[in-house]
């Protein structure tokens, strides 16, 4: 399945299966976070009979994040196995991980507003997004591939001279919404990594990978984690990115305002969003 979080002109929104060109609101579901909470996911996403709207009738804007409103964004560093070794860094023993607050993430086609104090390096990090589908803690490698609800598109929009300002990464990553996620959900009995994942620059492509090339799969990620602290439904993993970001070019390169920023998962889809500086 395939699942999205609409926007209505009303201000709500909703939780909704898209298939075959129609997306069909799940009831009572405002957004695919709220649906993730009940166990009952599954059944009612399939069982959705609510409002149906043309794929093509929908506007950009109509689109939301696909979890609006994360509970975790627990980030990966360093976990494309090409990256790292073309680099010539040896592979890590354990995920580097950081975290990003919800209010960082915003729809997929949405504006990336970018404050003009942290315009100067403004870069680009396209990454597969895990989904947690149910509660997990102390996962062993099945109970962790099972809690994965499914996967979506995000970019790690990183502001380089704050992060860089301390050792610690944080302040360069929580910008807010200038994290975009979506625009669907692929259930994970529909996709596993391996497809291609593509980061372009006004048509320019900057970033070529592919999504199995992870040091630390998914499956590993959620384990790991959830031997920290237990993650929830609707809680996201960035699993990382792979070569190509502006920051490590020769020379640097960087976002300015009006560029026009493409990711895209094959078998998921794409973002397409403008960087805009205020």
């Amino acid at each position: 399945m395939r699942l999205a979080t609409l926007r209505h002109g009303d201000g709500t929104t909703s939780a909704a299966v898209v298939a075959d060109g129609i997306a069909t609101d799940v009831v009572g579901a405002a957004d695919v976070g709220a649906l993730l909470a009940d166990p009952e996911w599954r059944t009612r996403a399939a069982s959705a009979d609510g409002q149906q709207t043309a794929i093509d009738g929908l506007a950009p804007e109509n689109w939301g994040a696909v979890i609006p409103r994360p509970g975790k964004v627990v980030c990966v560093g360093l976990n494309y196995r090409e990256h790292i070794l073309e680099m010539g860094r040896e592979l890590p023993a354990h995920p580097t991980l950081f975290a990003k607050f919800g209010t960082a993430i915003t729809g997929p086609y949405d504006d990336i507003a970018i404050p003009a104090h942290a315009a100067d390096q403004v870069d680009w990090e396209a990454e597969l997004a895990v989904v947690i589908g149910e509660r997990v803690r102390d996962a062993d490698p099945a109970a962790a591939a099972a809690a994965i609800a499914g996967y979506s598109v995000l970019n790690d929009i990183s502001m380089r001279d704050f992060q860089n300002r301390t050792v610690q990464w944080m302040q360069g990553k929580n910008f807010e919404a200038t994290t975009p996620l979506g625009p669907v959900l692929v259930t994970a009995d529909e996709f596993e990594p391996g497809p291609s994942i593509r980061c372009d620059v006004n048509g320019e492509t900057m970033q070529d990978g592919a999504t199995d090339d992870l040091v630390f799969t998914p499956a590993d990620l959620v384990a790991y984690i959830s031997a920290i602290f237990t993650l929830e439904p609707g809680d996201v993993i960035a699993t990382g990115t792979p070569g190509g970001v502006g920051h490590a070019r020769t020379p640097a390169r960087y976002l300015a305002d009006g560029d026009e920023l493409v990711t895209t998962i094959d078998g998921i889809g794409a973002l397409r969003n403008r960087i805009r500086t205020r």
